[in-house]
């Protein structure tokens, strides 16, 4: 049996450049150019897929070749006979070709030997390669110089996907406009039109999730409504486009989120059974907790960034996020996010989703537990020191006793001498340390530190220090590097440590 379907993708392709869809900036370009007759000889189409780059290829040959005038139009009438053969892909001075499946030298010599000569039924011969970032290198040589001074008569339109594989040598050969992402607001009102010619019902709810599940593309957007068309008989509802991109509506993810930083594991684990059992696709799942996240993120009142009107959720949920904002804090969103975002490839490699799943809450419910770091090192606990007995009433000694390099650090703290303190944490490697007497290696080979530190031992001992520098280094830890291996020696701290990756002490506060 014949099938004259045409699905909505193709049906509703743009034919000119006034029905081309979020691309504003490059129909302007256009226009212009065919309008004060500033053609170029080649030109690169680039962006995600469905945005526009074949469409736009086969409007630009129309304009170039209509009938309706006697040259170039920015209006090409669709009607006559070089359009309509261009819309349907049989015109024999248009080539589309596939990159893909001519991706050989051999291939473009053909192209090229057939570009010599002149067009049949229209002004200009027009190639369009199609996923040109497919071509071998031999291919892409092949075209180099033709694509520069090719002759007057025909003009090369490149699209891809993928413009960092295309050779510099070939961009630096063609004019290059870059296809936007369309916005979700003009996908909405372009699925809205859509549906209202095929006299569907399509509701808002389910208009918003095909047009933020579209990602930016065009085709992919229609597509999916005409599964959804296909799926529902014509009523098109947020429920049935729900379940069919397997996916939780918005208020159940609040919710759960909600559930999930309340800190109970056991009430978020039988929530999470319960929306897996519901058939909920995990991949898609954590999409949305990713987007939750983010948006929380944004709306967090630490940021001040409160306008969440282009966010996608209502003004309850938005009320909710913003009531659970006030009981956690930027650093536990911003560490959730991370574990999220860990958790992407750990998801798709796992061989049972929902494993990995039910561990990604655990974790993700501890983290929301746990203090910062700071306050983790603030709780850590001290190393028990010999208790000194003080005797009552004894005055308080004229000079100081260092014993210690360790003291030594402490008492330039209390003194608040900054630069000598600084400096003889981080740089000296102390050899020898003992009363009056002190052997280090100054990595920073400062020659004044010396007499500065004399001087102040002088002053706050009462005594003649001897100050030995020696001329290599002996591979000692600083005090600060001592201390901060102390810390990280601590389990609290290490397994704080552990969560992230590259995670350093930075620095170390009493």
């Amino acid at each position: 049996m014949e099938n004259n379907y045409t699905v909505l993708a193709r049906k509703y392709r743009s034919q000119d450049f006034e029905s081309l869809i979020g691309q504003d900036v490059l129909v302007k370009t256009l226009t212009t150019a065919i309008n004060t007759g500033r053609i170029a000889h080649a030109y690169i189409f680039t962006g995600i897929r469905g945005t526009g780059k074949t469409s736009t290829a086969r409007i630009l040959a129309k304009a170039l070749n209509c009938l309706s005038s006697d040259k170039a139009t920015s209006k090409p009438c669709g009607v006559c006979e070089n359009c309509r053969a261009i819309a349907a892909g049989q015109h024999i001075d248009v080539m589309e070709i596939d990159a893909a499946s001519h991706t050989g030298v051999d291939n473009m010599r053909e192209i090229l030997d057939a570009a010599l000569y002149r067009p049949t039924n229209a002004r200009y011969k027009v190639y369009i390669i199609d996923e040109v970032h497919m071509l071998t290198t031999s291919a892409f040589n092949a075209l180099l110089k033709t694509l520069e001074e090719p002759p007057q008569h025909v003009i090369f339109i490149l699209a891809t996907t993928e413009i960092r594989k295309v050779p510099v040598t070939i961009l630096s050969r063609c004019q290059r406009f870059d296809l936007a992402r369309v916005p979700v607001e003009t996908l909405k009102k372009h699925f809205a039109w859509v549906a209202e010619q095929e006299k569907v019902e399509l509701s808002d709810g389910a208009n918003e999730l095909l047009a933020r599940a579209a990602d930016g593309s065009v085709r992919d957007g229609l597509s999916l409504l005409d599964q959804a068309i296909a799926q529902t008989g014509g009523h098109v509802d947020e429920s049935a486009v729900l379940d069919m991109l397997k996916r939780t509506d918005r208020g159940t993810i609040v919710n759960f989120m909600k559930t999930v930083l309340s800190g109970d594991v056991n009430v978020a684990l039988t929530k999470l059974d319960e929306i897996y059992n519901n058939g909920a696709d995990l991949t898609m799942l954590l999409t949305d907790m990713m987007e939750w996240t983010h948006w929380a993120t944004r709306m967090h009142p630490s940021l001040r960034l409160q306008d969440a009107t282009s966010s996608p959720y209502t003004a309850d949920q938005r009320e909710t996020i913003r009531k659970i904002n006030e009981t956690i804090t930027l650093n536990t969103l911003s560490r959730i996010w991370q574990v999220m975002v860990a958790s992407v490839p750990e998801l798709q490699a796992s061989s049972n989703q929902k494993q990995c799943f039910d561990m990604l809450i655990v974790r993700l419910m501890h983290i929301a537990d746990m203090p910062s770091i700071p306050e983790m090192l603030k709780q850590a606990p001290a190393k028990t020191e010999e208790k000194k007995t003080e005797p009552v009433a004894v005055e308080k000694p004229k000079y100081l006793e260092i014993k210690t390099k360790e003291s030594l650090g402490e008492e330039l703290q209390k003194a608040r001498e900054i630069v000598l303190f600084s400096h003889y944490n981080s740089n000296l490697e102390i050899i020898e340390f003992e009363e009056g007497k002190i052997k280090y290696f100054d990595r920073q080979n400062d020659k004044n530190f010396t007499q500065k530190l004399a001087l102040w031992l002088k002053d706050n001992t009462g005594k003649n220090w001897t100050l030995e520098r020696v001329e290599n280094a002996t591979g000692e830890q600083t005090i600060s590097e001592h201390k901060k291996a102390e810390v990280a020696a601590d389990p609290m701290v290490a397994s704080a440590m552990d969560l992230f990756d590259d995670a350093e002490i930075v620095n170390i506060s009493k």
